[in-house]
């Protein structure tokens, strides 16, 4: 029955191209076909976020609406395109058509009126070919005295190029014919939509179409490499490895000297430093079930990134919709839950835990479960608003399934391998069954402090390119360029990496040996500094707006922000374990 349930969920997968992939469909025509255009959403401009249906608005519309079958990777970018009552032939020119003429109510004036001062835009899509523009025009006149007109374009201008029997291009305009005013019109008011269409041969071949939609567009061009912001990363991180190769390797062999002498002179040296908590070091943290879900999760998240930038340069999705980027990381993050499960009933074994079926339930849920909470909030507010953004009942479904099918058995199979393949802890010295007295900690030692030091210098590797990967997640920038950003994902984690290594050498220098929380969390800050910089982006360098737009913005970011703590803070545990076994190692234990 399982087999039968897991066959089918695969065979749905298939189907619905959970792959976007940038080659779709290949159409061909013969002079005269038909063109399907597509009518898709609209949308304000500065709120990317944030749209809604063609029809939602009272424009021309079929008498019967006919939508068009979507793949998974569409439904997630708030595609729902359905036929328009455009009549388009291959080839053939057309000078002005008449689409419809349609009676426009106060109310509905209104409602246009609106959607213009909120500089909505349109898209259509043809043959897989987006084509965008503004509904209407604004115009703001001097302050004294102010005026204030709305104009709605009731003309578009089709542009096609073709390269033999395919479209290679195809674009939309609305400046070739006046615009039809809506101010101080007397409603009800009949407006008649009309079209042209125009046809151009062009060089360009089927197979290079792509580098000519990322070329021209509706939206900005494609971001430039950032020289800047990568050498300044480069700079820290070479800074940063120097201390802690140089500097502190210099204090440690300090240390082995000390720590290793022999004879009496040595005894009163060795009354304070790391080596006298050696018995309490290894003592396994409390919490254990959530500190190793932590790693779990962490881990799976890890491999999660890496995999997708592994995709993005290698170019198996579209990176101009965030549709595909959405979908691949549900997929492989369902693919890689085996990852959290196996890393965390390993490490919950080895630390002696005994309640391992509460383990993998918890390490199951320590993500899905505030994803679900707060994706249930955004996906209600945004189906209240009629936006396209709110997925349909049987996607929900779909992805239910892909979870509860694929994502949590394959947490359990992990969890079980870890579980009956971990070895001991292999701890280098014997921990004592009474704790230490921990000596008074300064300030400037303090968890607080550490982890404004830990989560800053990683949060400043990355800064300057925080703006440009937010203006792309948030704004209509597009960034393609996944070399140079899994660059950066290697510099944030180096950076993590030495300053945990700095942080913990501190801690144990002062005879503090709870340094297991300490390293999730001091690493885990990062997190924090990259919410901070998200509200300051927000109110300085975005025009997002209105409750919609605001709720899915801090609601995602939060939980990306949550991301990068499990994340760095895994980073930061297995690095200060690393460096924690390597000193306790190479001294002479009583």
């Amino acid at each position: 029955m399982f087999q039968k349930i897991l066959s089918s969920l695969f065979i749905i997968v298939l189907n619905l191209n959970l792959i976007y992939l940038v080659s779709s469909e290949v159409v061909k025509y013969n002079d005269g076909d038909h063109v399907e255009i597509y009518v898709n959403k609209v949308g304000p401009y500065w709120n990317p976020h944030e749209t809604y249906h063609y029809y939602s608005l009272p424009l021309c519309r079929p008498n019967k609406i006919e939508h068009r079958s979507l793949t998974l990777g569409e439904v997630l970018d708030g595609d729902r395109m359905a036929k328009s009552m455009y009549d388009v032939r291959f080839k053939e020119q057309v000078d002005t058509a008449k689409l419809c003429t349609v009676e426009i109510s106060k109310e509905q004036i209104e409602k246009l009126k609106t959607a213009i001062e909120d500089l909505y835009y349109f898209e259509f899509v043809t043959d897989d070919i987006p084509m965008r523009g503004f509904v209407g025009q604004l115009e703001e006149g001097n302050l004294i005295p102010h005026t204030h007109h709305t104009y709605l374009f009731t003309h578009y201008d089709f542009y096609f190029y073709y390269n033999d029997d395919r479209i290679i291009f195809a674009n939309v305009s609305t400046k070739e014919r006046a615009p039809s005013k809506l101010d101080d019109v007397t409603a009800p008011v009949e407006l008649t939509f009309t079209y042209s269409v125009y046809w151009e041969k062009t060089n360009v071949t089927f197979a290079n179409r792509g580098k000519l939609l990322r070329s021209t567009g509706f939206f900005p061009k494609s971001l430039e490499i950032h020289w800047l912001s990568i050498i300044n990363s480069i700079v820290l991180v070479f800074l940063l490895l120097g201390f802690v190769v140089i500097i502190l390797s210099r204090v440690l062999r300090n240390d082995f000297m000390r720590y290793n002498a022999e004879g009496e002179e040595s005894l009163d040296d060795e009354d304070y430093g790391w080596k006298l908590i050696s018995n309490d070091v290894f003592r396994f943290p409390p919490y254990k079930p959530l500190f190793c879900s932590i790693l779990g999760v962490g881990t799976q998240f890890l491999a999660l990134a890496f995999g997708i930038l592994l995709m993005a340069m290698l170019g198996l999705f579209n990176v101009h919709r965030h549709g595909s980027l959405n979908t691949a990381a549900f997929l492989l993050y369902a693919l890689t839950s085996g990852i959290a499960g196996y890393i965390s009933a390993k490490n919950y074994r080895q630390m002696n835990g005994e309640n391992w079926v509460w383990n993998i339930n918890l390490t199951a849920c320590l993500y899905t479960v505030p994803f679900f909470l707060t994706w249930s909030v955004i996906n209600s507010v945004a189906w209240a608003y009629g936006s396209t953004q709110a997925l349909p009942f049987t996607t929900i479904i779909v992805l239910g399934l892909v979870w509860i099918v694929i994502g949590y058995p394959l947490t359990v199979v992990g969890g079980i391998l870890g579980k009956n393949t971990a070895h001991s802890f292999d701890a280098p010295c014997r921990t004592k069954n009474i704790c230490r007295e921990i000596p008074p900690i300064p300030w400037y030692r303090s968890t607080f402090a550490h982890m404004v030091i830990g989560g800053f210098l990683p949060f400043s590797a990355i800064s300057v390119e925080l703006y440009y990967i937010f203006s792309t997640l948030w704004g209509r920038d597009q960034y393609t360029l996944y070399g140079i950003l899994a660059i950066v994902f290697i510099i944030l984690l180096s950076v993590t990496a030495c300053i945990s290594i700095s942080l913990t050498y501190f801690q144990l220098a002062a005879e503090d040996y709870r340094w297991w929380w300490r390293s999730i969390i001091t690493s885990g800050a990062t997190g924090l500094f990259v919410l901070a910089y998200a509200f300051f982006f927000f109110v300085k360098r975005s025009n997002m707006s209105g409750g919609l737009q605001t709720l899915q913005f801090f609601g995602y970011t939060l939980l990306t922000c949550y991301v990068f703590c499990l994340m760095l803070g895994t980073v930061g545990y297995y690095t200060s374990l690393k460096f924690i076994r390597y000193i306790y190692f190479n001294i002479k234990m009583d």
